[in-house]
């Protein structure tokens, strides 16, 4: 099995590991994340992130919190794939010589390379999967204009295709670019310099499987402490309405946020991202270095 595959498989596992251990913490950042600024006087549909586990429980049972895992389950073999081949050949063009470690640095390019291919990927995945989380949210609204909620990924996808044709899955693929380059950049960097500081040199293949949860969770929630703002903007643009949309774009979004919430609107939900992004990440380093070794 060639370099290529090897990444493909191994990036595969670990993208479903990241799946299954994230997922019910991005459903809450996304409710969050999306829950209309409520009226003067008013109280937000959710006070929180436990509330809004609380909530979502009560009318939709356990199986809410994973509420749009469709999409990304049906993908996360190609993201994960996509993502971590992509960041496989980047190390092959940066090595100076066969089999030398990467610098931190070069780690750093090599992330920033793979988050400019998965956002492609990305972008209609999050738009299907926020869509379907915000559901709740959104309902009363959808349920006074007499529309009726999409029922799955397919669905929805269908939904978005039929009011804004096929490039209206890429709704948002700005801000899913200003996220995924420089937090996949980080990320991988983060990832790295946490191995090599704890093997105390270049030569990482000694850790244990301890120091690669720990590198991991670390890298994740480099990841999302780097731009957290970023998906937030993100978040609110896909799951804006595609006849009458509330944003023009991600500045107007951004405006929009910090006129409505200040500066604290664009870190909605940030507490179930950061919870969510040590276990989930660490899981996927880990899922995947352990795949990846098993393949030679």
């Amino acid at each position: 099995m060639g370099d290529v595959a090897k990444d493909l498989t191994a990036g595969t596992v670990g993208g479903a590991a990241n799946l299954i251990v994230g997922h019910p913490f991005d459903t809450i950042k996304v409710k969050l994340q999306s829950q209309p600024t409520p009226a003067p006087g008013q109280l937000p549909k959710y006070a929180g992130a436990i509330d809004a586990v609380k909530q979502t429980v009560a009318a939709e049972g356990p199986r809410g919190l994973y509420k749009g895992m469709g999409a990304p389950l049906a993908t996360v073999a190609a993201f994960n794939a996509v993502l971590f081949s992509v960041r496989g050949q980047m190390e092959a063009f940066l090595r100076s010589e066969p089999g030398v470690p990467l610098t931190v640095k070069q780690q750093v390019v090599a992330g920033a390379g793979a988050g400019i291919a998965v956002s492609f990927l990305a972008c209609p995945t999050e738009l299907i999967k926020c869509r379907l989380q915000a559901q709740s949210s959104l309902a009363e609204a959808a349920t006074a204009s007499g529309v009726a909620l999409p029922k799955g990924p397919i669905d929805v996808a269908k939904h978005v295709v039929r009011d804004a044709g096929a490039k209206g899955l890429f709704k948002g693929l700005v801000p899913t670019m200003g996220r995924e380059v420089p937090g996949n950049a980080l990320m991988f960097g983060v990832y790295e310099a946490t191995k090599q500081y704890l093997a105390g040199g270049p030569d990482t293949s000694g850790l244990g499987r301890g120091s690669q949860v720990l590198a991991g969770g670390l890298a994740g929630a480099a990841f999302w402490l780097s731009v957290y703002p970023t998906d937030v903007v993100k978040s609110v643009i896909q799951v804006d309405d595609y006849k009458k949309p509330k944003y023009s774009g991600s500045l107007d979004a951004l405006r929009k946020i910090v006129a409505a919430d200040g500066v604290k609107g664009l870190y909605k939900g940030f507490g179930p991202a950061m919870a969510r992004s040590v276990p989930a990440n660490a899981a996927t380093f880990v899922a995947y270095e352990i795949t990846r070794s098993a393949l030679g």
